[in-house]
């Protein structure tokens, strides 16, 4: 991320990253080869900060295929295998010799595009982080409080998807100034830097009055007020009091966000695609029997799976084996059935899961257990028959998770944080299962 701090002003990353967007403008502003943010901060417009909200957005998706076939691959839900590239089947797999290189795109994309967007919200933090365009006329303050609780959200999520490669290696969390970076974070500082800066979002969020001045992507569709916009806050706080094993504060905070047991799964936030100029198709959609560049289910997926289970419709079956270095695999992953399909950040049916984790977690396995029938049921499966216990549980838990979420980023991390990395499947004798990514050379330069 270094390597992107040199940028010379905030003025000409607004501009950067406003050219990729479609129907984006700029109004005038200062020459951005001799401004400074102060004057950046007195004579920016409203839709300048409309272009960062966008931008930002559109930022979200930049490398986001690369990052979910590197933790998916890695968590061996699936094969991803390429004609121009073998490293999907060496590096990521561990294949003989064979290890994680520090300054590769499986970690350099995905770790500077995450590092690109909160370098535009930062931006936005820093024009917004006085009242001065509220003492100009230009904004209203519940309107200022709207854009800071936005900018907080994403960057918090954002860090969260480094802080899922690294693991226990950390991110940089203070990188407001780019000459002079924080620290490098392990995971529970880090993830703590987290949580609070999702809290510090709500509170602006609940200040924010009805609306907001800014323009949200259909991906937002009934989170685009200050009020739902507080829901999905909550529930990506939810999903980090789990990683930090916070039970009853991930309870709490479900019940201020839009989970629903009895509500739609797919009810969420999403990344969304187009086929538009400046736009973005999907990069986790391949057609299916494609050939050269091809996502394949792991055989495992297929076979633990229970008959009758509806998420099997995830995967489709080839006409033919698609084959890579001693590796096989009989069905494409078809979690997306379009190049525009949208992708989801977060939605119902993980919290669902993360209710029943929570209780599971704070001993009302009843609870849980009923939770854990709302997915099963409702996937074409008969209601939870085995022992509730808090073991026998946690496997039910993790196995309604790896077929509720597939080729969704989560199954390498569930099986890391309870310790289960050596289950996964070693499908070549010299392969190894990885535990985290290093941190990008260019962090250490």
């Amino acid at each position: 991320m270094k390597k992107y701090s040199k940028i010379a002003t905030y003025t000409l990353a607004m501009l950067v990253l406003c050219l990729a967007l479609p129907a984006c403008e700029i109004d005038d502003i200062p020459d951005p080869n001799n401004t400074t943010i102060e004057d950046i901060r007195e004579n920016t417009t409203v839709g300048q900060l409309n272009n960062l909200v966008v931008g930002a957005e559109s930022g979200m998706r930049n490398a986001l295929g690369t990052y979910y076939d590197a933790v998916s691959v890695i968590g061996r839900e699936i094969y991803r295998f390429s004609a121009s590239d073998p490293r999907f089947t060496t590096d990521l797999l561990g294949s003989g010799s064979n290890v994680l290189n520090n300054n590769t795109f499986y970690i350099t994309n995905p770790w500077s595009g995450r590092y690109r967007v909160i370098k535009n919200l930062n931006v936005l933090i820093d024009i917004l982080s006085d009242n001065t365009m509220v003492a100009a006329g230009k904004l209203t303050e519940e309107q200022r409080q709207g854009y800071l609780g936005y900018a907080k959200t994403i960057k918090a999520h954002q860090l969260l998807l480094n802080l899922t490669m690294t693991y226990t290696n950390g991110i940089r969390v203070d990188v407001d100034d780019p000459d002079n970076l924080g620290p490098v974070l392990g995971r529970d500082e880090a993830l703590a830097a987290i949580a609070g800066l999702l809290d510090e979002a709500a509170g602006h969020l609940e200040q924010a009055g009805d609306s907001f001045l800014f323009p949200l992507s259909s991906g937002f569709a009934g989170f685009d007020t200050p009020d739902t916009f507080l829901q999905f806050n909550r529930a990506l706080a939810a999903r980090v009091s789990v990683y930090r094993g916070n039970w009853e504060e991930a309870l709490t905070n479900l019940e201020a966000s839009f989970f629903d047991l009895n509500g739609d799964f797919d009810t969420g936030v999403y990344y969304v695609f187009g086929t538009g100029a400046g736009d973005q198709l999907n990069p986790l959609f391949y057609p299916q029997n494609a050939a050269g560049e091809v996502r394949v289910a792991h055989p495992t997926f297929i076979t633990d799976a229970t008959p009758g289970d509806d998420r099997l419709s995830k995967v489709s079956e080839r006409a033919r084996a698609a084959t890579q270095r001693g590796l096989s695999g009989d069905y494409d992953v078809f979690v997306y059935k379009n190049n525009t399909a949208p992708v989801p950040i977060i939605r119902n049916e993980e919290l669902i899961l993360i209710y029943a984790e929570a209780n599971i977690q704070t001993g009302d396995l009843e609870e849980a257990a009923r939770a854990l029938d709302i997915i099963r049921t409702r996937h074409g499966l008969e209601p939870y028959a085995g022992p509730v216990t808090e073991e026998a549980l946690i496997d039910e838990l993790l196995y309604q998770r790896r077929y509720s979420l597939f080729f969704e980023g989560h199954r390498w991390i569930d099986v890391r944080r309870y310790d289960r990395l050596d289950e996964l499947p070693i499908d070549r004798e010299e392969d190894d299962v990885w535990e985290l990514f290093p941190i990008p050379f260019a962090e250490n330069v």
